[in-house]
């Protein structure tokens, strides 16, 4: 995420950040840096203009001067200046109203709408506990309520028919009074995509929105367009009372400039961000997260979060105290610590969010086959209970079988059976405590140049 970003400011405030004393010729200087490093990432230039102003106003006054370490407190002053661009906290969905609590999602075609409508939905009944409807005011492209149908039963919201010989205005006045007897929290209405801001459909959904009086109206925007997804905001926003903005595929996104032009273009807040094609992958936006990421210094709260969200913690307890009795970590064991790491992103999405280890994600990113994981488990999944309990009968005819069975290659098996030996060292260590020994055994298997250690 940012990638790009995140690499030339770290480039521009390298020579700064290690400094005894600022003077005004080094700020100028490395403000020079960092308003390329903007620009190139797609930042709308009246957002680097405040922000390089802003960093350097507070760089030259009192607070760099007094510290101890000029460098870092100006490293600090980039940092605050990023959050307060992007918005200074989270802000949440506001559903206090009698339910259902009606939201809008409007878009362009394209942004990635209909997904993060599900997304939304999934969120919102995993996360709040909510129960909720969902409906296709789309009468345009059919395939999209059959699109919405397919994803609410996935992520187990209810669906509320529509059909394209309905005004849109009526199917939504039809699906609030289905949500109020269904007793549903929240009613999401998804809307059509617009090829581009026209007055006729800009009509339309003004319509809609003054028919059902949404207590959110949100705009979903792709990151991947930069800057003109700021612009784009913004005209909806002149049309409709936006309260928010969700940011759709910002895992592809390397340069970052929607996420820095939004907020400071529209006025609106970034709510969610979409950094994925799976349903669960919609994150809150933390502003204050994403200017560390950005800064390469991570996102361990994010991380610790997501754990917390998604890890197994029977399976991580039944694990730790096999451990502690001395039993071997077998691949049984293996094929969990695959899927709680699928869960959590991969290798990769785990590598972004620590600090430091930005460049190691994206050469991870580069280099690494993103079926490996799906190979790996259908390799495990072949084997028998005996073969799973005890790797070492795994020889001859066994590892034809098993690759026959999983559409693999022997050498494929041999590599998942030579991971696995490594794993069972780094879970020996751990035995007693021994975290730090296994973290550096890790860093010592890294290979010379940042490469990713289990290709």
């Amino acid at each position: 995420m940012f990638q790009s970003l995140s690499e030339r400011l770290a480039a521009s405030l390298k020579s700064i950040t290690g400094k005894a004393k600022l003077s005004e010729d080094n700020i100028q200087g490395t403000l020079r840096e960092v308003r390329m490093a903007l620009l190139e990432a797609d930042v709308a230039l009246p957002v680097v203009k405040l922000f390089t102003e802003a960093v350097k106003q507070r760089a030259l006054g009192q607070e760099v001067a007094q510290s101890l370490s000029p460098g870092q407190a100006f490293l600090k002053i980039v940092q605050s200046e990023l959050e307060a661009t992007m918005g200074s906290a989270n802000e949440s969905l506001n559903l206090a109203t009698q339910p259902p609590a009606v939201i809008l999602v409007a878009g362009l075609q394209g942004a990635g709408k209909t997904t993060s409508v599900a997304k939304l939905a999934r969120r919102l009944i995993e996360h709040d506990k909510k129960t909720v409807s969902v409906v296709s005011a789309d009468v345009y492209r059919p395939a999209a309520i059959k699109q919405l149908e397919t994803l609410a039963l996935e992520v187990g919201a209810r669906f509320i028919p529509s059909d394209v010989s309905e005004s849109p205005v009526a199917i939504a006045q039809n699906a609030l009074q289905r949500a109020k007897m269904q007793f549903s929290d929240v009613l999401i209405i998804d809307t059509a995509g617009r090829l581009a801001v026209d007055d006729a459909m800009m009509s339309e959904i003004q319509a809609l929105h003054a028919a059902i009086k949404p207590i959110e109206t949100l705009f979903v925007v792709d990151a991947m367009t930069g800057q003109d997804a700021a612009l784009t905001a913004k005209a909806f926003g002149d049309a409709l009372p936006l309260t928010g903005v969700i940011l759709t595929k910002v895992d592809a996104d390397v340069r970052g400039g929607a996420a820095l032009s939004v907020r400071s273009i529209t006025g609106k807040p970034i709510k969610f961000l979409g950094v994925g094609e799976k349903t669960t992958a919609l994150d809150p936006f933390h502003p204050d997260r994403i200017a560390s990421r950005i800064l390469g210094m991570g996102d361990v709260l994010s991380l610790i979060e997501e754990a917390e969200q998604k890890v197994d913690k029977v399976k991580a307890e039944r694990l730790a105290k096999k451990m502690q009795s001395g039993k071997r970590f077998d691949l049984e064991d293996f094929r969990d610590q695959l899927q709680q790491m699928s869960k959590m992103g991969g290798m990769t999405g785990m590598l972004d969010k620590l600090p430091g280890m930005g460049a190691i994600a994206q050469n991870a990113q580069a280099n690494m086959d993103p079926k490996m994981f799906t190979r790996m488990e259908a390799m495990i999944n072949s084997m028998t209970p005996k073969e799973r309990r005890n790797p070492d009968v795994i020889v001859g005819s066994r590892k034809r079988r098993i690759t026959l069975g999983s559409g693999t290659q022997v050498q494929d098996l041999n590599r998942l059976l030579k991971q696995h030996k490594q794993m069972q060292k780094m879970m020996k260590k751990m035995k007693g405590g021994g975290l730090e020994r296994m973290m550096r055994g890790m860093a010592g298997n890294q290979p010379k140049g940042g490469g990713f250690p289990f290709r």
